[in-house]
């Protein structure tokens, strides 16, 4: 995820220094070339050692010990970073940047580098709620830089409320938006679907379809990731949500007709990723239906309202982009489905090849335009295959 990329992380003197020592670790994990200076208070709760051993690097501490060469550091630090993380960030450092203070290494580091800055607070309720550290962290969000909000729950001061230092998924999602974000679907409205339908036979059996329900989570964090306002209509609970994404769970195809429509005219952009089950059964059983009473079972289906078809008649400013999964004629079936369909945007994968299709991690995917033009991707992961869609979604619009 983070490969090539340089990233300097800050400690400083909170209580939650030794959480940062996982964020660094799983940076290094994503590929991540790591570096970490400590404040001398920072010093005190974790060893430097430690952040040593988890980033592979040597840690910076004290601005004018151990001189090894005469490139000065927090020069030399600033001008490599992709990216700065202070976590945690304590009332202290937050108040130096915000008034140009550069008294230490990383102060004078941070003064020093022209890359972009996550501040990560952490502190007592009652710091962070002080009106001098509000208008602080408002002093740097205009100045550019993006100071994350923390959590509430129980803190170390044995008190709760707000301060918490946020879970390092949530802070790696924000280094991505930092990394990689470009802005481009800020003020856009985006709903996505996801996972496969299930139409049920009876309270214990279903039918479903392979579906994971992995490429639509990657596009809605794609776009969390572009700033669009996002909201996951989904048929699966077994994937982690992604960070800054609302959520709303579904079974059948009715219950997803009903969550789409109702979000739909408020959208700008609809993606409906998910697999929707064409038939359901006619008349579910209440009760398990049992073997011993059936030597042979019939059961009777019925269509599926068509949902995707549904919001093509009635779109008005919506780019609405579609999905085919074929095993056939991928280009020729996708083509009709677009036009019949009144889509903007159709993504055709043949999922009877290998690495493409339903519950794996890659696909290889056809891009078709409402212009006729067409784009065709090589085998990639579906999150890089998510970027790639919401790219191209936000050049269209």
């Amino acid at each position: 995820m983070f490969e090539g990329k340089h990233i300097v992380v800050g400690i400083t003197g909170g209580i939650a220094a030794y959480k940062a020592a996982e964020l660094v670790s799983q940076l290094r994990q994503r590929g991540a070339d790591v570096h970490c200076i400590m404040t001398e208070h920072a010093a005190q709760l974790v060893s430097p050692i430690t952040f040593g051993e988890l980033s592979g690097n040597d840690v910076t501490v004290n601005m004018f010990a151990n001189i090894s060469h005469w490139d000065v550091q927090h020069i030399a630090l600033a001008r490599l970073a992709d990216l700065f993380v202070i976590a945690p960030a304590t009332a202290n450092i937050i108040g130096k940047a915000a008034c140009g203070i550069a008294d230490d290494m990383l102060s004078t580091t941070l003064m020093a580098t022209k890359a972009p800055v996550l501040f990560v607070p952490a502190m007592n309720t009652n710091m962070y709620e002080n009106p001098i550290v509000q208008r602080n962290i408002r002093t740097l969000r205009e100045a550019g830089y993006t100071v994350m909000e923390p959590e509430s729950g129980h803190l170390a001061c044995n008190t709760s409320g707000k301060g918490r230092f946020p879970k390092t998924e949530a802070i790696l999602s924000e280094i991505e938006k930092a990394l990689f974000g470009q802005h481009l679907l800020r003020g856009k409205k985006v709903i996505v679907s996801a996972g496969g339908t299930k139409e049920n036979i009876d309270p214990v059996r279903y039918i479903g379809n392979r579906s994971s329900g992995k490429m639509g989570y990657a596009i809605a964090r794609a776009a969390a990731m572009e700033d669009a306002d996002v909201t996951l209509v989904s048929c699966t609970e077994e994937l982690p949500v992604p960070e800054g994404v609302r959520v709303r769970y579904v079974q059948n195809a009715r219950e997803m007709k009903q969550a789409m429509d109702a979000l739909f005219d408020a959208c700008d952009v609809a993606v409906m990723a998910a697999a929707v089950s064409d038939y359901r059964t006619k008349n579910e059983s209440p009760r398990k239906i049992k073997k011993e009473d059936h030597d042979a079972l019939t059961i009777q289906l019925e269509l599926n309202p068509d949902i995707l078809y549904g919001l093509g008649q009635k779109k008005q400013h919506q780019f609405l982009v579609g999905f085919a999964a074929e095993t056939n004629d991928v280009i020729e079936h996708g083509k009709e489905k677009l036009e019949r369909k009144n889509l903007d945007m159709l993504v055709a994968n043949d999922v009877s090849q290998a690495g493409a299709g339903f519950n794996v991690s890659t696909n290889i995917a056809s891009l078709l335009y409402r212009d006729h033009t067409m784009e065709q991707f090589p085998i990639m992961t579906k999150e890089e295959l998510g970027r790639v869609i919401i790219r191209k979604i936000a050049e269209r619009l």
